[in-house]
């Protein structure tokens, strides 16, 4: 932090943070905070209180001078804030200038009190114990100067209650040691209150950052579900447009079916959007991720299948965990890849979709036999889609591949972790499930 002055911490700021700062400093900081102008008034109040038996002694003496620089040294105290290091010199100055032009007046010790821990909330801890101790040795010795010859005079009495204190040394010794603890007691207590004050700014700075990444965070969250809706449900509501058309005249009853399913395909698009805006609206109740409902995968696969995929689905292994995040990454992998085979294969026969899980492992396969296009199918398109699947899979430490087979067509091959370690006592033999459909001639991302 170096020599840079402290700046006080906001009393409100965004965020949850505040509100959690503002219990722990309890409710007596919290009320100093909001009305400095109360705390200042109260800090004069208090100097002016213990010095006030020097004033009295200082008027009832004739000694007006000091009087006015006592005064005085009260009324710079009252810019102590907007100017700490300006003020403790003056009121430095101050005090050692009533000292000097009178005799009965041995320190004004309470103005440099609060000088000194002003100053030490705002500056450091090394520089203030440094300043302190010349402050310290400039009090020492105009008390040896002139404090000391005032107050023990050559006359008997006085010097017989000089030796009944120990004498000139132990009498000076004692002073110093008063005027120098409780000067380092002042800095110390300004030092302590200066580290929470840089702890908690701290906090705040980090506080806000972290507030920052998690706006990014679920922005880019709610970008990657909203092309997930939108690019699966107008390429599916396309195809099954497009095949309605074909269809009305020749086999008006699979017509209606067709329409019944796009009319379906609108109204799962529709509430998947709300629950993805809906966390931008609502309160702490709202979800944090947006879930496909209940049985969503198989309407998922039957509404591709309407739309024309003939998709063949094989799933091996144990169950998936009931994980709603990893679910929600398994079932948007799928989706945007059969939305993609939709919009861009070509001459597609078959869609195998897999998902086989091993141990901590589940990999899930989408491939196509298309043809024409498998070259060119990565320079379609944004990619926005794939970038997705490619976020969804690290969040489980996985990997994503997405582009032309060996074999032909293409494929997308997504390895995933479990969210948390689960042994399998056996992987069942892969039970297949044929989903015949008939060829379409277009087909959704």
């Amino acid at each position: 932090m170096g020599e840079m002055m402290v700046q006080p911490v906001p009393a409100t700021t965004e965020g949850g943070f505040d509100e959690l700062s503002a219990q722990r400093i309890g409710w007596l900081r919290r009320f100093m905070r909001a009305h400095p102008a109360l705390v200042n008034a109260a800090v004069l109040l208090l100097y002016f209180l213990l010095t006030a038996t020097s004033l009295t002694d200082s008027g009832l003496s004739g000694h007006w001078p000091t009087v006015v620089l006592l005064v005085l040294t009260g009324a710079v105290l009252a810019f102590r804030r907007r100017w700490p290091m300006l003020v403790l010199v003056a009121v430095v100055l101050l005090d050692s200038a009533a000292t000097l032009l009178d005799s009965s007046y041995f320190g004004g010790n309470p103005g440099v009190w609060i000088a000194l821990y002003t100053a030490s909330t705002k500056y450091a801890a090394r520089r203030m114990f440094m300043l302190m101790a010349l402050i310290t040795a400039l009090q020492g010795l105009i008390f040896v100067i002139v404090g000391m010859p005032a107050l023990f005079t050559e006359s008997v009495e006085d010097q017989a209650v000089l030796a009944d204190l120990g004498g000139r040394s132990l009498t000076i010794a004692l002073f110093l040691a008063f005027v120098l603890g409780t000067n380092i007691a002042a800095v110390a207590i300004g030092a302590v209150i200066r580290n929470q004050r840089l702890h908690e700014a701290e906090l705040n700075n980090w506080a806000k950052r972290v507030q920052t990444l998690a706006r990014v965070r679920e922005r880019a969250r709610i970008a990657r579900e909203m092309h997930d809706v939108v690019a699966h449900s107008l390429s599916v509501m396309i195809a099954l447009s497009d095949g309605a058309a074909v269809v009305l005249k020749r086999d008006p009853e699979r017509a209606g079916q067709v329409l019944g399913e796009l009319s379906s395909t609108g109204r799962r698009a529709l509430g998947d959007m709300r629950r993805v805006i809906g966390v931008l609206r609502t309160g702490d109740g709202a979800p944090l991720e947006p879930q496909p409902a209940a049985g969503s995968f198989e309407q998922m696969l039957a509404g591709f299948k309407v739309a024309g995929l003939p998709l063949r689905y094989t799933a091996s292994g144990p169950p998936l965990p009931e994980d709603a995040t990893f679910q929600l990454t398994v079932y948007r992998i799928i989706q945007e890849s059969l939305t993609n085979v939709l919009r861009y294969g070509r001459n597609v026969s078959v869609v195998q979709v897999g998902v086989d899980r091993k141990g901590e492992d589940v990999t899930v396969s989408i491939h196509d036999d298309g043809t024409a296009q498998e070259a060119r199918r990565e320079l379609i398109g944004s990619a926005q889609g794939i970038r997705g699947m490619k976020e969804r899979t690290a969040l489980f430490d996985g990997t994503l591949h997405a582009g032309p087979a060996s074999r032909g067509g293409w494929s997308v091959v997504a390895k995933l972790k479990l969210p948390n370690t689960t042994h399998c006592e056996g992987d069942p033999a892969p039970a297949e499930h044929p989903e015949p459909a008939p060829q379409a001639q277009h087909r959704g991302t």
